[in-house]
């Protein structure tokens, strides 16, 4: 889904925590529907499609993707293609735990509705109540609007406070106030309420909230009432550089491939140089906080969406609090997708998706369903500065491509290919 922030500031630095183009979800709009397939050799059908998707977006350029589809039927696709020179470093594997960027968002808004089911907090509670003093004009901004994108804050991630800890070059570990003052110190966009723009300010706002409510880590929360309960064992809130099972390697270009196009701040990525590329797989990624530090795999976020929309983790009425929208085209509701609780919608020629995707350095991802949770899909592209500043549009085009698929294949229909 294409969000539009009203910051006038370069893509990496609006988009960071989120992603916009390769493996977002908007880009399936371009793609038409068609009728339902019947037969198991529809579905080998489907499965051969999207193979070569992915092989195409691996010749294009990217170091690798994983695919994975459930449709609801029993029937899981997993797929996994990598390049030559990146299979040589560090073989990907289908269950390979990666950094889910600003799927954490997901995870983030799910526990304040927990907590809203258990009256310990109101959605519409003032930032103030919780955070005095911390945000300015705090007491007009609810915790609703934080967790929709209608709050009006500056985006944390278009400082540049924060690049160093982008490009990994400041290892330093950032706590969810540190984050928040970054943004807050920079005039809002609009006023409360009044428009919609996506900000990583938001969920670090979100973050320390649940902290100061709770008492708890962010990490103990998301543990204690997510994942154990669905014994996911390969989902956890990074604290740090480190990892607890095989994980995927991210990679970026390094300086000398850079495209002309990348600021030259972002052009010079900490991490191993590996045939033309950087390895930045041990990159702290703390500064994502409440935004974007939860680690995931493909299988895990699928479980987490059958849950989270049958019902699993939430009551019905949290639930549907998460799914009521507001437009994220305020001029033109009715044009593009919309935003709910830390999940967004929007109508495809296959049909209705929910969904969200992440984005930071090395891990580009996009995770889907549809209302029940039944039918499910992830897309994880080890790369992820080439959906910034229009820096390799050929690769943006193959990323819309198989996206475009994955998503008819999820709701069982067949994709037509541009």
């Amino acid at each position: 889904m294409t969000k539009r922030p009203l910051t006038k500031r370069p893509q990496l630095l609006k988009k960071t925590l989120r992603v916009a183009s390769a493996v977002a979800m908007a880009p399936v709009l371009a793609l038409g529907s068609a009728s339902v397939p019947a037969s198991a050799a529809a579905q080998s059908g489907a499965t051969a499609q999207l193979t070569q998707l992915a092989r195409n977006l691996v010749d294009a350029g990217a170091p690798g993707v994983i695919v994975r589809v459930d449709d609801g039927r029993g029937h899981s696709v997993e797929i996994v293609e990598q390049a030559r020179w990146a299979e040589r470093d560090h073989p990907l594997e289908a269950g390979d735990e990666f950094r889910v960027g600003s799927n954490t968002k997901t995870m983030m808004a799910t526990l304040v509705l927990q907590l809203v089911g258990e009256g310990k907090l109101a959605l519409t509670d003032p930032v103030e109540k919780w955070l005095p003093g911390q945000v300015p004009n705090g007491g007009a901004i609810t915790l609703r609007m934080l967790l929709n994108h209608t709050s009006g804050l500056y985006d944390y991630t278009g400082d540049p406070a924060l690049v160093k800890s982008i490009v990994g070059k400041d290892q330093r570990h950032w706590t969810s106030v540190e984050l928040l003052a970054v943004g807050v110190k920079n005039p809002p966009l609009f006023a409360p309420g009044t428009n919609w723009s996506y900000s990583n300010t938001d969920y670090v706002a979100i973050g320390a909230v649940l902290e100061r409510v709770t008492g708890a880590s962010l990490a103990d929360l998301i543990r204690e009432r997510i994942t154990r309960p669905l014994n996911l064992k390969h989902t956890y809130f990074a604290t740090d550089s480190s990892w607890r099972g095989r994980y995927a390697h991210g990679y970026e270009l390094d300086a000398a491939h850079m495209p002309p196009e990348v600021p030259a701040e972002f052009t010079d990525i900490a991490g191993p140089r590996r045939d033309g590329h950087v390895d930045v797989s041990g990159n702290d990624p703390s500064w994502g906080g409440a935004a974007g530090a939860v680690v995931s795999t493909a299988r895990d976020w699928s479980r987490f969406y059958a849950a989270l929309m049958s019902g699993g983790l939430l009551p019905a009425a949290q639930l549907d609090q998460m799914l009521t929208t507001v437009p994220e085209n305020q001029e033109n509701p009715a044009d593009g997708p919309a935003s709910g609780l830390g999940i967004m919608t929007d109508a495809t020629p296959c049909g209705t998706i929910w969904a969200h995707d992440g984005g930071m350095p090395g891990y580009l991802s996009g995770n889907l369903t549809e209302r029940t949770g039944t039918r499910t899909a992830s897309v994880l592209v080890p790369t992820e500065l080439f959906t910034e500043f229009g820096a390799d549009p050929k690769l943006v085009a193959a990323g819309k491509a198989l996206n475009a698929a994955v998503v008819c294949t999820m709701l069982g229909k067949p994709a037509q290919t541009p």
